[in-house]
């Protein structure tokens, strides 16, 4: 692939629900520019950006996938995303990567779950968004209620750009059209309403047209068209066949022509840590400048091994560079630069602003860090994306005595491509529970486990992951004192507990004077608090939610030793926690249902008998209805079985973490009777 200049380059996400046809209007897109000689269909399995053998054998998209085109001598970078909620973290991730965002509306179902979620993501990372209604070659649509929709839920700015014609076959440009026969409005009119949109933008546009009514040509909107973009004030709506082809030249026109390149978008929200203090940092797209790149996605590849994929924000990066992964004093050279084509690796000499590339074989690369080539850039780090968190969990364990070291190295692995894939490990029930966004999220990796590593595992439900924290203040003390024979052990500790909002997490203050605790120990005691918030008071679970204050304590100076010091903070700790009226609290999730609209009374009381609290319902297209509430985690262990008994297999649901509640007395009991201290426990 020949080097672009960067005002030559697009970069762009495709995001939307699951099966409204982005991967194949990728294929259509790829097809139309000659960079593959002919389309390939999901159902076949033969297209570029599904090659993953699992993403065929479930017929989803599992994670993003990047290709590239050249269209009117402009390279474009696309990157095809998971449209499952259960994959969610793969396309927000995505969203790092790109300056637009291609919302892809299927014609047949409308505006989905996901739709809703990715337009407000990529509207909150401040991309350029278009809006791509697929399928406009099926029957029966209705497509103006369709754009009546659209600008009702995403805003008036929401605006059409072409327009279908001839039953669908083929699709007409607005700008420098003001005629033309479409299937459902008037071209003048919405030609109209654009023109009026963008002369907003430009006060010398607007004031010449008022003075006279001449519409601007083409180019002399491109500025006002870029500017409107940027700030939100203007949503293209485009219309596309991916099957038939019909739109696809128009949406290549619209990228080539309209989609901002990397000096023309949104700058990224890039910041600067020195000293404690953040402050805001641009990188410039300027190929002259220090390297500047972001690690959007990471690939544990069966045969290359860890590849970090990036986006190059600033300066050229070069093949055989000395580069820096975030604040590593040491530097790692480029040996090998790439750029992804689906599952090709395409070996390249540079990249510029706007490229999306990869290294392989690099141990410092992490998912989120930044890479670079100076040290003036050392702590520089882009605004943290809001990825859903892993609430569905599942408890495994290897079915072949001697497999569980290479159980915790494969599972690092899998953990290291997917943020929103976690594994945890409870000694006390001896489980190790991997947590994903779904079922489908889940299995996919249990596939990717026994087919790709051939390991096998067994299964089981995992205890749910409940929490405990205090409501009052108290105080607590404990003197540890152990003789011997020899050196002894001695260490006193006073500390007080005191609770904090819900998910503030803990905090540590050490306000001793005088010596008392020597700082040489408060170490330990900061260690000795950890362990006890990690073992729970109340029913075994770890403490979240508040602050403990180490105010005073006793030394000796032959006998004072650090394990005395972490026994003493440890049972001091429990103490307090136990007399600040500790409670247990159960995750609570978002959920929503979409099933056939017959069904909805039964899913309604469903969700009600399992302490579920439905916040809404709302008509969906076919007949469908979409049913939004809370419910405890807990009551979800086997919803997937009700959920397709109620609906004759016809439902589906997401889940997303929403907060953290008090758990009824009856429960905080049961769950307390049931805990048995480990060794060491001040029972």
């Amino acid at each position: 692939m020949s080097l672009q200049p960067s005002t030559n380059i697009r970069t762009v996400a495709l995001v939307g629900h699951g099966s409204v046809g982005k991967t194949t209007l990728v294929e259509s897109l790829l097809a139309a520019t000659g960079a593959i000689a002919s389309r390939g269909t999901v159902e076949k399995g033969n297209t570029v950006c599904d090659f993953d053998p699992i993403e065929k054998q479930l017929g989803h998209s599992l994670q993003s996938a990047l290709v590239s085109l050249t269209s009117a001598d402009t390279r474009i970078h696309l990157l095809d995303t998971p449209g499952y909620p259960d994959f969610a973290g793969q396309a927000v991730g995505a969203l790092a990567a790109a300056d637009t965002a291609l919302i892809v509306i299927s014609a047949q179902t409308g505006i989905e779950l996901t739709t809703e979620r990715m337009f407000t993501l990529a509207g909150e990372r401040g991309l350029c968004r278009m809006i791509v209604i697929n399928k406009i070659d099926a029957d029966n649509l209705d497509l103006g209620a369709l754009v009546d929709d659209i600008r009702e839920r995403f805003g008036k700015q929401c605006l059409l750009l072409d327009l279908p014609t001839h039953h669908a076959q083929e699709v007409v440009e607005l700008l420098g059209h003001d005629d033309g026969d479409s299937d459902f409005a008037s071209v003048a009119a919405a030609h109209r309403a654009l023109i009026d949109q963008l002369i907003e933008e430009d006060d010398e546009l607007m004031a010449r047209y008022l003075e006279d009514g001449t519409d601007p040509s083409p180019q002399e909107l491109h500025a006002p068209f870029e500017k409107a973009l940027r700030a939100g004030h203007l949503i293209p709506i485009l219309f596309v066949s991916a099957k038939t082809g019909a739109g696809v030249p128009q949406l290549l026109d619209a990228l080539v022509k309209l989609a901002p390149n990397p000096a023309e978008g949104n700058p990224p929200p890039f910041y600067k840590t020195e000293a404690g203090v953040e402050e805001a940092y641009t990188a410039q797209p300027d190929d002259e400048l220090p390297v500047l790149a972001h690690v959007f996605k990471v690939v544990m590849d069966p045969f290359i091994g860890k590849l970090g994929v990036f986006r190059v924000h600033q300066g050229t990066m070069r093949k055989d560079a000395q580069l820096f992964a975030g604040s590593a004093k040491r530097p790692f050279k480029v040996n090998h630069l790439y750029q992804l084509q689906g599952k090709d690796y395409v070996e390249v000499d540079a990249l510029v602003p706007g490229d999306l590339g990869a290294v392989a074989k690099v141990d410092e690369i992490e998912f989120d860090c930044v890479l670079h080539d100076a040290h003036e850039l050392d702590n520089v780090h882009l605004k943290p994306l809001l990825f859903p968190q892993p609430m569905q969990g599942l408890a495994v364990q290897t079915q072949r005595k001697g497999d569980e070291q290479r159980l915790f190295e494969i599972l690092h692995k899998l953990e290291l491509e997917d943020p929103c894939f976690t594994v945890e490990r409870h000694p006390g029930t001896n489980e190790t529970v991997i947590r994903g966004l779904g079922d489908m999220h889940l299995r996919s990796k249990m596939l990717r486990m026994q087919q790709q590593f051939k390991l096998e595992l067994t299964t089981s439900e995992p205890q749910i992951a409940y929490r405990e924290t205090i409501l009052g203040k108290a105080e607590g003390h404990c003197r540890h004192k152990k003789q011997s024979g020899g050196a002894g052990q001695f260490g006193e500790v006073f500390l007080r507990v005191e609770p904090l909002a819900r998910g503030a997490g803990f905090e540590f203050e050490d306000v001793v004077k005088g010596g008392a605790i020597p700082g040489v120990f408060m170490q330990a005691v900061e260690k000795g608090v950890q362990q006890a918030l990690a073992e729970g008071a109340v029913a075994g679970f770890p403490l979240h939610d508040l602050r403990v204050t180490v105010y005073d304590g006793k030394t000796h100076a032959v006998d004072g030793k650090e394990v005395a010091f972490v026994a003493a903070a440890r049972k001091a700790t429990l103490e307090a926690v136990r007399a600040a009226s500790p409670i247990v609290l159960e995750p609570v999730v978002n959920i929503e249902v979409i099933a056939p609209e017959a069904a909805i009374g039964d899913l309604t009381g469903d969700l009600a008998s399992k302490r579920g609290h439905i916040t809404g319902t709302q008509p969906r297209p076919m007949g469908t209805v979409a049913i939004s509430g809370q419910m405890p985690l807990a009551e979800l262990g086997d919803y997937q079985s009700r959920l397709k008994s109620l609906t004759g297999g016809q439902g589906s649901y997401s889940l997303a973490f929403s907060h953290y509640a008090q758990v009824s007395s009856d429960m905080q009991s049961r769950l307390a009777s049931a805990f048995k201290p480990g060794n060491g426990a001040d029972d």
